[in-house]
């Protein structure tokens, strides 16, 4: 969560396009690389990945503990969830893999506290009430950190790092659908990486 301000989230539809993404975005500065689980190449995407110099490669959308499995077998070195199940939480301590459970609401927080989870993401971000709603959640749960995540852009990014408990965002914004434009990639992730935290 600390490696750079902006943790991308990458939905690979074509295997090919992973080396030429991953390559882009670290040469842009943003080495923490979200391959959400939503797409049949997703798992090979993650060990193509795996070979760029510089790239911390991580899992999304881990919804079970058997999408935990397989992202942890492909090398994912962090695992990211839109939310918290007690099954899901006790693979991912099992696991000693960093984790990322998803949070909306104070409950979900005292949840993933309860299970031991300190680092946390905020999803959806925008729709579960934006910076302001984070902002009150965090108020009285101190030990929490996240990584807001869902409608984060260029524009609101700011907005959101400016919290005393958000450490880093995620976001799509930077590789849009389709053939790989590597020097706009690149130019994005410059842009993302010179966030002010």
């Amino acid at each position: 969560m600390r490696l750079a301000p902006v943790i991308p989230v990458l939905v690979i539809e074509d295997v090919q396009h992973a080396l030429p993404v991953a390559e882009a975005l670290v040469a842009g500065g943003l080495p923490a690389l979200e391959v959400t689980l939503r797409t049949e190449c997703a798992i090979e995407a993650i060990s193509m990945m795996k070979k760029v110099p510089g790239a911390v490669v991580g899992a999304g959308t881990v919804l079970s503990p058997d999408d935990l499995t397989r992202a942890i077998d492909a090398g994912a070195e962090f695992i990211v969830s839109p939310g918290l199940t007690p099954k899901l939480g006790e693979a991912a301590i099992l696991s000693g893999v960093p984790f990322l459970p998803g949070t909306a609401n104070a409950s979900d927080v005292m949840l993933a506290l309860e299970l031991g989870f300190d680092r946390l993401k905020f999803f959806p971000a925008m729709y579960a009430g934006g910076p302001a709603a984070l902002k009150a959640i965090a108020a009285p749960l101190a030990a929490a950190k996240f990584c807001p995540t869902g409608g984060v852009t260029i524009d609101n990014a700011p907005e959101w790092l400016a919290l005393e408990a958000v450490l880093c965002v995620g976001g799509s914004w930077m590789v849009p659908a389709g053939p790989p434009d590597r020097a706009r990639i690149e130019a994005a992730a410059r842009t993302a990486s010179a966030l002010a935290r």
